[in-house]
């Protein structure tokens, strides 16, 4: 077999392994929503729409609300009946014309409900596309990371062209300017839309170990009583949290005069996060081998609390602002690519989907909606005269990852048979042994 994970000819099928595809499906996948994300705050503020703290918050929270809703809409609406790659195209081609919408939008009620329709038909084919690869990877485990990649690189290269149009320009032009970011995300949509009907055809799961039934969440829900599960749960819901926080504040932060970005370097500043995260990616397997699913996931929790430090104390240190960027990359592979690995290691195989849409909840949904009407207010109570507080702000997020990796310190312990799946599988029809 050859070994080169993006050959057409690593799959034993006669097909092959169409990896390059899979990639390039990730690729376009993840800039459609790196390319309104960050720059969406500045755009609804005060030099943009005007919306209010609670407006701004309900926008963001579209994404959240649709990530709650996907749990049930993508497992037994898309999952079960429509092969996967028309059901990508059929939502890419809808959500991506309700973004377009969004660069002509000025009044809120138009704008959020572009967004929520936009957030409900996206949102879903997060999980639609891994399945397409989980689907089609001769060897998940050895080339998911590979395709994975391509998401993070989609989310880089999508935030340089915004360079150029935002280049010169300041203040309320710079944010008038930044609703380009529509009309980018808008056509990548339509792009991944036409894209999906060339990938390899992925028909619907009817019935199977799950049953088809309605409660596949409840069931793997209940995986949760089993402490070390629960504990993580808790702890995926905080970082989560405080993850979807960093996006909610660098930008406001890096183009404030305290640290002096200029607003057409914001977004390739923050990219650096996404370069560090493909080398982190390329490393987290053998990490994992040396220290192991606790420690690899604590250090990953313990980089948002060194990031968010650097903000509260060092503003002025421009240099050390943009250096500390790179942490992003430890904080996402350590911590949530760890986390995806190891939920489907521990979970029996007829729950595993559903047990990543249930993880998926805290990570898309409930982690996120906390976060906009979490920090939004926050960040508001502490602005006075138009200056904020940064200090005081970014030490709540540093606070916070200490605790949730104190949490997976005190109360994390796994059993010893997760070293190979078919033993967790096993281990969890059981109780777990405690590591010492």
């Amino acid at each position: 077999m050859n070994t080169n994970p993006f050959s057409s000819d690593s799959h034993p099928s006669a097909s092959g392994t169409p990896t390059f595809r899979l990639w390039l499906m990730m690729v376009l996948e993840f800039a459609i929503w790196g390319a309104w994300l960050p720059l969406i705050w500045g755009y609804m503020g005060k030099d943009g729409l005007g919306f209010s703290d609670s407006q701004q918050a309900w926008v963001g929270s579209a994404f959240a609300i649709a990530s709650i809703v996907g749990i049930l809409f993508s497992s037994q609406f898309a999952d079960r009946t429509f092969a996967a790659e028309k059901f990508m195209a059929a939502s890419h081609l809808i959500g991506g014309l309700a973004i377009l919408g969004m660069y002509w939008a000025k009044d809120f009620p138009t704008f959020f409900g572009l967004m929520l329709v936009h957030s409900l038909l996206y949102v879903p084919t997060i999980s639609v596309s891994n399945s397409i690869a989980f689907t089609h990877l001769s060897n998940a485990k050895r080339e998911f990371g590979l395709v994975r990649m391509g998401g993070t690189i989609g989310w880089i290269l999508v935030a340089w062209p915004l360079y150029f149009i935002l280049q010169g320009k300041t203040g309320a032009d710079a944010v008038a300017a930044s609703r380009t970011i529509f009309l980018v995300s808008g056509v990548l949509s339509l792009a991944l839309a036409a894209y999906s009907l060339t990938l390899p055809h992925t028909p619907p799961r009817r019935g199977g170990a799950e049953g088809g039934s309605g409660l596949a969440a409840l069931t793997a829900g209940q995986y949760l009583l089993k402490p070390f599960l629960l504990v993580l749960f808790l702890v995926t819901f905080l970082d989560s949290m405080i993850h979807n926080g960093y996006f909610l504040l660098a930008s406001g932060f890096l183009g404030s005069d305290r640290v002096g970005i200029k607003p057409e370097w914001i977004m390739p500043v923050m990219s650096i996060g996404q370069v560090a995260e493909i080398l982190t990616m390329s490393v987290l397997g053998a990490v994992l081998a040396k220290l192991g699913w606790k420690w690899t996931m604590i250090l990953g929790i313990l980089g948002h609390a060194v990031r968010f430090a650097v903000f509260a104390f060092m503003p002025q240190n421009q240099a050390m602002i943009i250096a500390v960027q790179v942490l992003h990359g430890i904080c996402y592979a350590f911590f949530f690519a760890t986390l995806y690995i190891f939920i489907d290691e521990v979970f029996p195989k007829d729950v595993r989907s559903s047990a990543q849409s249930l993880f998926n909840l805290l990570v898309l949904g409930l982690g996120d909606l906390a976060a906009k009407w979490f920090f939004i207010p926050l960040q508001s109570s502490l602005t006075t005269a138009d200056v904020t507080d940064y200090r005081r702000l970014f030490l709540v997020p540093a606070g916070l990852a200490v605790l949730a990796a104190l949490m997976l310190l005190i109360f994390f312990w796994p059993p010893r048979s997760i070293a190979t799946a078919a033993d967790a599988e096993d281990d969890l029809e059981t109780e777990p042994q405690i590591v010492t």
